[in-house]
């Protein structure tokens, strides 16, 4: 890669200098504690200050867009032309659309489960229509439609790591439920852009690009979202209007990268884009014949969102990546339960929005490599006892009625813990492909 080009990978954390105080208070006033726990048990505080460092990234961000101008979809977010929002609210925002509630080893959204393996605990996710028969090849059992009880019986006779490398060669989304050991480097803001009328060419799915994505309009940036005809974002599936919230006002192209026309045209959208976002791993894009170094090389600036970072080919999702790597609660019994709902695809969303805020002074471009397992780690500490068998506090502070509703204690008094809340969507989330035409003539591209 050309010298005059930046690739950010390994710096201090984002936002170690700007967390709060209380991070107990936090996590009670984000609405994660309500999703902690089980369904018949008490809301449990999770560990860390995932909720702290989200609030202090969306405090971030609102000062790095504190000059850009009142766009129309942003109004009611922003004061001064800043994008203000509870960034900790938002880590609980589609349990407000979709009515999740905690379940304790079943994540909220039912896709993932905590179980025991012979070592410890993994975190297992069964989210996409061919992970049944994916599950089967990791078990050699034929699993059916239910692959649980076929997983939880190989578990039970396998190590973490044999779990881990089994996942890693099939394209599994698990892991083993490990604590944190070092705190890990993630990249650090540089200068802050005007984001008001960059080309933003979206193509991520599902949930922390998409938020990165709706970040970026809401302070005046132009949303493109790319689809392919074979890949479809899996979110249209899912809640309509928390769909309709992260793509409210955006743009919508549908390209097959199959046909020789529609390839030349994904390339041309890349080279007009001033910021892409992909949120698989690099072969998928370079599939395509997309080559994010080329583009940065050229000026672009680069989201890159994985699981694991750009280097590993291991995936992951919200649930069982936060779960892999340390953020788990622990019931009375020491049974690791669920945070929160796939909390690390929000926490990694509005990393990347505060990154792609921001650039080289020099105009160069710049890759962002984001790893949802870094984001997740870096809100840990290997000093938490709730983190560490043996520890002093081997389960995490439970939430009391008082009144009629659960509190928490913290340093700052009873604070009470919160519902997930929703923000109200601003116009309407596009159709699949309907801006196809319009935007490749506005950009001068042939249409295919």
């Amino acid at each position: 890669m050309p010298t005059d080009a930046h690739n950010v990978r390994n710096d201090r954390h984002v936002n170690a200098d700007r967390v709060g105080d209380d991070p107990v208070a936090d996590w009670a006033s984000s609405g994660l504690v309500a999703l902690t726990g089980r369904a018949d048990g008490p809301p449990l505080v999770p560990p860390g200050r995932a909720a702290s460092v989200a609030r202090a990234l969306s405090a971030r961000f609102a000062e790095l867009t504190s000059g850009s101008p009142d766009s129309t979809a942003a109004r009611t977010a922003q004061v001064d032309g800043a994008v203000r929002l509870d960034g900790a609210a938002l880590l609980a925002e589609r349990a407000a659309f979709t009515g999740h509630r905690r379940r304790g080893t079943v994540s909220a959204g039912g896709a993932c489960r905590l179980l025991p393996t012979a070592d410890g605990w993994a975190a297992v996710s069964c989210a996409r229509p061919d992970d049944p028969a994916l599950l089967g090849a990791l078990t050699c059992a034929d699993v059916g439609e239910d692959p649980w009880p076929a997983v939880t019986d190989w578990l039970r006779e396998h190590t973490g790591a044999e779990l881990a490398e089994r996942a890693g060669l099939l394209g599994v989304a698990a892991g083993p439920v490990r604590p944190p050991t070092s705190p890990p480097t993630l990249p650090r803001p540089l200068r802050p852009r005007p984001l008001a009328g960059l080309l933003v060419v979206d193509f991520s799915a599902l949930w922390a690009g998409p938020l990165c994505a709706h970040l970026l309009g809401l302070a005046g940036a132009r949303i493109v979202k790319v689809e392919t005809p074979q890949r479809p974002d899996g979110a249209r599936r899912g809640n309509a209007e928390f769909y309709r919230l992260l793509h409210a006002g955006h743009r919508s192209v549908v390209l097959d990268p199959a046909a020789p026309r529609g390839r030349h045209a994904l390339a041309d959208l890349v080279d007009a884009a001033d910021i892409v976002i992909e949120a698989s791993r690099p072969r998928a894009l370079a599939g395509f014949g997309l080559d994010a170094e080329a583009a940065v090389a050229a000026g672009t600036a680069w989201v890159s969102i994985t699981a694991y970072g750009r280097a590993s080919g291991r995936i992951g999702f919200g649930d069982d990546v936060a779960a892999a790597n340390g953020l788990v609660a622990r019931d009375t019994d020491g049974t690791p339960v669920f945070c929160g709902d796939a909390i690390a695809d929000p926490l990694t969303g509005l990393t990347a929005a505060v990154l792609a805020a921001t650039a080289p002074a020099d105009g160069a471009g710049v890759l962002w490599d984001i790893a949802m397992s870094d984001v997740v780690a870096a809100t840990l500490t290997p000093r938490d006892p709730t983190l560490a068998p043996g520890g002093t506090a081997p389960f995490s502070p439970a939430a009391r009625r008082r009144n009629g509703e659960w509190v928490v204690d913290t340093s700052s008094g009873r604070v009470p813990v919160a519902a997930p809340r929703r923000r109200q969507a601003r116009g309407r989330a596009p159709d699949s492909g309907e801006h196809t035409v319009e935007v490749l003539r506005e950009l001068g591209i042939p249409v295919p």
